[in-house]
């Protein structure tokens, strides 16, 4: 079947001399032989050349400085250093080698980091560099979903080319992506993998092929291994993209789908099964739950809580995480992050639909926009509506289907933008990109001043360049390709001097801790309105940054403690009485909190105990628990540094920390007070 579209205007580059159709193809290897269908050998070469060209320098800015980061987010990097020494910690991710107690996540952001601390040796490079790979082989990723689809629209190997590269572009200009694509949270490989499942779709909706639906299942389960209930939030796009455009009859793609999902059942399922059938005296307590099991960590603290904000153990939830609200991603926290493509991306995927609203059910344009749009469509209202705990990083799961709205509606309505509503559309999203940037510019107040007026004109500038054509303004055919290429630079100087603006200077600010955010500050409340400064007083001065009060009290942190954000910092004194006889416990330390915990760990290299879990609230262990190690020999000191205390879950941590001050001297190292109990 010959394809109908392809159409550009006369004298466009590449034009075709065929007669503008309706959008959507069969297949898109129905492309006709031709100048518009064939590729030469050089064509192509320069094209793979482009691409590499593209992927290194999104490699290259992602590495630089990266080590500024340090041990980014020590709570995780403690845990993957437990994960180079012991294979249990590695299997459950333990937050220490003597297997205490698990980070409050499954572990499988954790193992490519385990492996390669136990390859390389414990480092920030070794923690940091596999995140930088994952970010690069997510645009690889969307590259090529893109191109498929801009190809199967256009014909145009060149358009779809285009296409693919802006997506990837686009994704590593998004500043919450250079961030997170720098940071050892599990959202880098959550990303990729979700990045990969669309891909997989969009592949099995075009090749017609069950195998292709069945990867994007298993690669949905292996996220769930990341970040859990997260990873569903891209399934409605996917299930109805698949069912409404594959060709095969409904029963088919019913019983296709039901594959899938067992695919994905099965690539998270081996995992829990495992947990949940071994003894719970045989493994680490389950970090986050306080029943010790995985299924209540996966529908209550990291599932349904995060909705609702009944998190049991939780410190902080409801609006203290900021006010749910429709414009929750443009707030002055969130906007910077991610907002600047959005609004252009609902545009044209919106408008893909419709102007291909007569093509075939089949149509893989349309199956593409299902698949990116359901994603940020679901993703997005979730994120804006949830009333438990959200940190604006966690907006990079957008990244990925916002670049890949706007790859693929700019491919495919720059080719047709002789056709007046294409083109108003095409105005329309270009003139938005422009606005908002300007918008997220103007509220970093001082930050590169002068280019929130220029992105704005550009962006006005772009879109008269995109209308002048269709609607009537004459031009010279000498002059037109030089007009289009003139107005395709403007349209990406609107669109993307922002995020490249708040990416570089985020990739050249170290960022360490629990929380962090992209770009300059803007406004940084707990997901709402309110000023950056706000929350960070509030963190520093409620989690754990002052000295002095007792550690009984689980107010405030002491001497090197630094509390529930940030990672202690011990001195020399104290780290050597750490490794000091270190071989005869298993504990080198106890403490409370995870990031107290991690600071003590990375640097002696012992394990250390984190009484309570990441917020201290966890009842691992219990005083009576804790009392039979101590009395085993096993814990050799006990450091007073504890935490803000919750409204809800266990207080075994501030029991521990009473009974111990009851019950052994205090002494001072390093000015850390410290309790001797091997």
């Amino acid at each position: 079947m010959a394809s109908t579209l392809g159409y550009e205007p006369p004298g466009a580059p590449g034009a075709s001399p065929r007669r503008p159709g309706r959008l959507g193809v069969t297949s898109w290897r129905s492309r006709p032989a031709g100048p518009a269908a064939g590729r030469t050998g050089a064509a192509a070469s320069r094209r793979r050349a482009e691409l590499a060209v593209v992927l290194g320098a999104i490699a290259a800015l992602y590495l630089w400085n990266l080590t500024a980061n340090g041990w980014a987010n020590a709570f995780y990097s403690a845990a993957a250093q437990a994960g180079s020494q012991n294979w249990e910690a590695f299997f459950f991710g333990s937050s220490d080698a003597g297997n205490s107690i698990t980070v409050d996540k499954p572990p499988a952001s954790l193992w490519i980091v385990d492996l390669s601390v136990r390859v390389f040796g414990l480092s920030s490079a070794s923690i940091l560099v596999p995140e930088v790979l994952m970010g690069v082989a997510t645009a690889w990723i969307l590259y090529l979903a893109v191109r498929r689809a801009v190809l199967a629209a256009t014909g145009s190997d060149a358009a779809a080319h285009r296409g693919g590269l802006l997506a990837a572009v686009v994704l590593a200009l998004t500043p919450v992506a250079a961030l997170m694509f720098r940071f050892n949270n599990p959202d880098a490989l959550l990303v990729l993998l979700m990045a990969a499942a669309g891909y997989a779709v969009v592949r099995s909706v075009q090749d017609g092929t069950a195998r292709w639906l069945i990867a994007a299942g298993a690669l949905l389960g292996v996220g769930f291994l990341a970040k859990q209930l997260q990873v569903l939030l891209v399934v409605p796009g996917f299930g109805l993209a698949y069912l409404w455009a594959a060709p095969h009859p409904l029963g088919r793609r019913l019983l296709h789908l039901a594959g899938a999902l067992a695919a994905m059942a099965a690539a998270a399922g081996w995992w829990i099964l495992a947990v949940q059938l071994t003894p719970a005296s045989a493994r680490p307590f389950i970090g986050g739950s306080q029943t010790n099991s995985i299924l209540e960590l996966t529908f209550g603290y990291n599932g349904f809580g995060r909705l609702d904000g009944n998190e049991v153990g939780s410190v902080g939830g409801g609006n203290g995480w900021g006010r749910p609200g429709l414009l929750r991603l443009f707030s002055e926290s969130f906007g910077g992050q991610i907002a600047w493509l959005l609004p252009s991306a609902l545009i044209l995927g919106a408008a893909l639909l419709w102007v291909g609203r007569r093509a075939p059910r089949t149509d893989p344009v349309r199956a593409s926009v299902m698949v990116w749009g359901g994603w940020v469509l679901v993703t997005g209202l979730t994120f804006s509506l949830m009333a438990g705990i959200i940190h604006e990083y966690y907006t990079v799961a957008l990244a990925p289907a916002i670049a890949a709205l706007a790859g693929l509606g700019a491919g495919v309505l720059w080719h047709r933008r002789g056709r007046r509503t294409e083109a108003a559309v095409l105005a329309a999203a270009v003139l938005s990109a422009g606005a908002m940037g300007a918008v997220l510019l103007g509220r970093a107040t001082g930050f590169v001043p002068w280019l929130a007026p220029a992105v704005a004109v550009a962006g006005i500038a772009a879109a008269l360049g995109v209308l002048a054509g269709p609607f009537g303004v004459p031009v010279a055919p000498r002059w037109s390709g030089r007009a289009a290429r003139t107005t395709a630079a403007l349209a990406l100087l609107a669109g993307l001097a922002g995020p490249l603006a708040f990416t570089v200077q985020t990739v050249s600010t170290a960022h360490t801790g629990a929380i962090v955010s992209a770009g300059p500050s803007s406004g940084f409340g707990f997901g709402g309105p309110g000023g950056f400064g706000g929350r960070r007083q509030f963190i520093q001065g409620q989690f754990g940054q002052g000295t002095g009060g007792p550690a009984a009290t689980g107010f405030v942190g002491r001497g090197g403690g630094a509390g529930l954000l940030g990672a202690s910092r011990p001195s020399a004194a104290l780290v050597a009485a750490l490794t000091a006889d270190a071989s005869k416990y298993t504990w080198a330390a106890a403490v409370v909190g995870s990031n107290n915990a991690a600071g003590y760990q990375l640097a002696s290299g012992q394990p250390v105990m984190a009484l309570g879990g990441f917020n201290g609230t966890d009842p691992s262990p219990t005083l009576e628990q804790f009392q039979r190690l101590v009395a085993e020999g096993r814990v050799h000191w006990f450091i007073a540094a504890s935490l803000m205390g919750g409204d809800s879950g266990s207080d075994a941590a501030r029991q521990i920390a009473q009974w111990v001050e009851a019950n052994y001297a205090a002494q001072t190292i390093g000015g850390t007070t410290v309790y001797r109990l091997g």
